[in-house]
């Protein structure tokens, strides 16, 4: 019976390490950006963000030479805006627009085996009142017991939001001892609701893997991997400044087609960003904690603004 016993506990064991070891194909997650998240009390301009993800890796072996991986995303977000209060009854008071961005999203990541990476999203939805920003900031107040909103009824009206993006990335540097690199990163956007580009530089330091590889890319998962990753757990900080231009922010500015919002501004047109973070990550799962600072967005007595981001990622 004894023997039995030790029998089925090595073969559960065994099981259970031989399916830790296979790779992981899929990967199901969420972000969240809040201003609380930096624990001094703001609660201003681009207020909340919830994002849900969903990753799938395709077979590698049946790639070409260049193409270390390819992986398709799909996801749904919601972004909430607010003036410099969630409490500003008097549209007259608003320096930023209340507003509501709610879509869904899909996407075509490529990773070369030069450590380079295309991606390509497309996303539709909508801003306005049909994309409940208003009822999800009122439920996030109600459940942690924040202060009454009010001045919703003065948000940016109902537009149909279509928007394409690209972004590339390119390893630039990795120290001998591959636990510090630089990247370039530049990134497009072109629709009803953003518009506009940027780039910026992104620095990892600690134990990295490739780009191709790694949580900073969204790349973890894979399918009859090509090339042996530099180490099995990454554990990084991570800094990214960026330049953006801002040709239209509908947030701001309302429907491109039409005037009919009743508080809107002119978005300025260069914004500085600077991303500071830590991420860790095993062959499973990832935790991801940063703090982002932005200069002004808004043509009005609005302010900087900064928020904290904490993503979580399973994969499967």
């Amino acid at each position: 019976m004894l023997n039995r016993l030790t029998l089925s506990i090595l073969l559960l064991f065994a099981i259970n390490v031989c399916s830790f070891a296979q790779e992981q194909k899929n990967e199901f997650g969420f972000k969240s950006d809040n201003d609380a998240y930096l624990f001094y009390g703001q609660d201003r301009y681009y207020t909340n963000g919830l994002f849900i993800y969903f990753r799938h890796a395709t077979d590698q072996k049946k790639l070409g030479e260049k193409l270390e991986k390819l992986t398709y995303e799909i996801s749904v977000g919601q972004k909430m805006y607010n003036p410099i209060s969630g409490y500003s009854p008097n549209p007259a008071n608003q320096d930023r627009p209340f507003a509501g961005y709610l879509y869904a999203a899909g996407n075509v990541n490529l990773f070369y085996k030069k450590e380079s990476i295309l991606k390509a999203g497309l996303e539709i939805g909508t801003i306005g009142p049909d994309a409940l920003g208003k009822e999800a900031q009122q439920l996030l107040h109600d459940i942690v017991g924040f202060y009454t909103i009010d001045g919703w009824q003065y948000q940016i009206k109902n537009e149909l939001a279509i928007n394409l993006s690209a972004q590339y990335t390119q390893l630039l540097h990795r120290t001998a001892k591959k636990d510090v690199d630089f990247s370039f990163e530049g990134y497009a956007n072109v629709g009803t609701t953003y518009s506009g580009a940027g780039a910026g530089i992104l620095l990892r330091a600690g134990n990295i893997n490739q780009l191709f590889n790694s949580a900073a890319t969204n790349s973890v998962i894979s399918n009859n991997s090509k090339t042996e990753k530099l180490v099995k757990k990454e554990i990084f900080f991570y800094a990214k400044p960026q330049i953006n231009f801002v040709a239209y922010d509908a947030t701001i500015k309302g429907s491109m087609f039409n005037d009919d919002s009743p508080v809107t501004f002119d978005a300025k047109p260069l914004v500085f960003a600077q991303q500071l973070g830590f991420n860790y990550s095993t062959p499973r799962f990832t935790f991801d904690y940063s703090i982002l600072f932005k200069s002004k967005e808004v043509k009005s007595v609005a302010k900087a603004h900064q928020y904290g981001t904490i993503a979580m990622y399973y994969r499967f």
